[in-house]
């Protein structure tokens, strides 16, 4: 299994509206491309010297299932939270193997 983590910094002025956007638009977006068998969002638990910090992470079955989305499918949903919360965020992507 593979879990696909992005880490996002999101600026304190818009965390909380970020934050539902992501619980009741954007992640159920993602699931929906049906790639991805399960979904999380955490708080990461460290000083920050501004805004929030959130993993969110998804669960897909294996390489090939997580290159669909990459190719398929991330474009668009990374240019629509672009386009919402552009300058706001920063993020960065993980792909971890589960052993």
């Amino acid at each position: 299994m593979i879990i696909y983590n992005v880490t996002v910094n999101i600026d304190e002025d818009v965390a909380v509206e970020w934050l539902q956007w992501m619980k009741e638009v954007h992640i159920p977006e993602v699931m929906q491309t049906g790639m991805f068998t399960d979904q999380r969002i955490c708080r990461v638990l460290a000083e920050e010297a501004g805004g929030f910090t959130y993993a969110i992470q998804y669960t897909c079955k294996d390489m090939v299932t997580y290159e669909k989305y990459r190719d398929e499918f991330a474009p668009a949903l990374q240019q629509a939270t672009a386009k919402k919360y552009g300058g706001k965020f920063v993020a960065f992507r993980t792909l971890l193997e589960v052993v």
